[in-house]
């Protein structure tokens, strides 16, 4: 049979299975399973065993439970209300105000969570009802939330590069680092927007509130010194060398853990709560990565990457073409599967294509975050979208709509890290140099 036709038929079969709503990870052992017993002689349960035991057994995906588990427990933490009251002075008499509170607060508690939905509900709880309370334009807050709660995905330790790391063999440390540019870009770029947005909208801008003295200001940043710590903690250790990713996860569990109990929300239930919500996020990723490894090797066993990765060569594609085709490509399969789900489906197939074009897979990982973040707010699968809309009761759509701006906004990130790759590329070229 054809090559061609049967990766047609594969990716129809999968297709199906993801239409009728079944676990990612069943619908990917399903057609693996398929593909090995049709089109393969190998025996399927030795492949399958040892294949599932090399996903599994991967030191590099040690840090994942526990930079989750991190997470959980400063999700039920007072964090937000002390970032909100720390920020909240100093971006007064920035134009925008208190919008870029969002922004600001999302990009830190990125750097202790690693998750977009996290990042999103924890920040969003509080500010959204706060930027209401003081009369701030609510398409442009929710806005705000749904685009710069994405930066969960980019900004270290993300969970999403660890994945990749893990799929394509790179040095996690790595791409930490190579995240660290871009995920400050597009808070600028956001930010940037914003203040734009205000000067033009002046109308639906609320007073302007008194000023905070000076001393009052500082005493606020005070109440940012935990999560300062904790940040410090857990990436300073890794970009000064001192500990691995691993470590550092391990270290930053037992700095939220001290954290929490410091701040009085840690009690049996949160810490349950916590532990219990992390068990169920890792296992599900454990079960996706297991399923993607055991699609790849059957892929592999059938020829079709090679296949395909030696068609998209003999297009003649330029790298830039590449590109804008795979942008397109991610962003639609962004629209049905979560960014995790995305990753691993994809990174078999794509790969031999990336390094064919002679692109660094660093920057290719970073490149396709960006990208995956884009489809956290695109409809009708957008993780941060059903967040808000359980958070605000408004149609996913009109959710949609309304992050519509920071959508453009993450395709010029895109355009920006193609056209200056040191961007990404910079700063682990010049810390891990050695």
């Amino acid at each position: 049979m054809d090559l061609s036709l049967i990766a047609f038929l594969l990716g129809l079969g999968m297709l199906a299975a993801l239409a009728t709503g079944i676990w990612v990870g069943v619908a990917l052992f399903s057609v693996a399973l398929a593909a090995m017993m049709i089109l393969v002689s190998a025996p399927t349960g030795p492949v399958l065993a040892t294949t599932v035991w090399g996903a599994s057994n991967s030191w590099d995906l040690t840090a994942l439970p526990m930079f989750i588990w991190m997470g959980e427990i400063l999700f039920r933490s007072r964090l937000s209300e002390d970032m909100f009251a720390g920020l909240s002075p100093w971006m007064r008499n920035l134009p925008g105000r208190l919008l870029h509170v969002n922004i600001l607060g999302c990009g830190i508690f990125a750097a202790v969570s690693g998750s977009s939905a996290a990042t999103t509900a924890t920040i969003g709880k509080m500010s959204l009802p706060e930027l209401k309370r003081r009369g701030y334009d609510e398409v442009l807050a929710i806005g705000t939330l749904a685009g710069s709660g994405t930066l969960g995905l980019l900004i270290p330790p993300s969970i999403i590069l660890i994945v990749y790391g893990a799929a394509t063999e790179q040095s996690i440390a790595r791409l930490f680092i190579a995240g660290v540019l871009p995920g400050a870009m597009l808070c600028a770029l956001f930010m940037g927007y914003v203040v734009i947005w205000s000067l033009i909208n002046r109308s639906k801008m609320p007073e302007k509130e008194p000023e905070v003295p000076l001393i009052e200001r500082l005493k606020a940043t005070r109440r940012l010194f935990p999560v300062i710590g904790l940040i410090a903690g857990v990436i300073g250790s890794i970009y000064a060398g001192l500990a691995a990713p691993t470590e550092a996860a391990a270290i930053g569990v037992v700095l939220a853990l001290l954290l929490s109990w410091a701040s009085g929300t840690l009690n049996r239930q949160s810490f349950t709560d916590a532990l219990m919500g992390a068990t169920r996020t890792s296992c599900m990723i454990a079960f996706i990565l297991a399923g993607a490894a055991f699609l790849t090797v059957s892929m592999g066993f059938t020829g079709i990457p090679r296949e395909l990765a030696a068609w998209i060569g003999s297009l003649g594609l330029t790298p830039m073409q590449l590109l804008a085709a795979l942008t397109v490509f991610f962003v639609v399969l962004g629209c049905f599967l979560d960014g995790i789900s995305v990753v691993v489906l994809t990174t078999s197939v794509i790969l031999p294509m990336v390094e064919q074009a002679g692109l660094d897979l660093i920057w290719f990982g970073i490149y396709l975050v960006i990208v995956v973040e884009m489809s956290q707010i695109t409809p009708p699968v957008g993780f941060n979208l059903f967040v808000l809309q359980g958070m605000t009761g408004y149609n996913i759509f009109k959710v949609a709509k309304m992050a519509l701006p920071f959508f453009l906004l993450m395709i010029l990130a895109v355009v920006l890290i193609v056209a200056f790759p040191g961007l990404a590329l910079w700063l682990p070229e010049t810390m891990l140099s050695g």
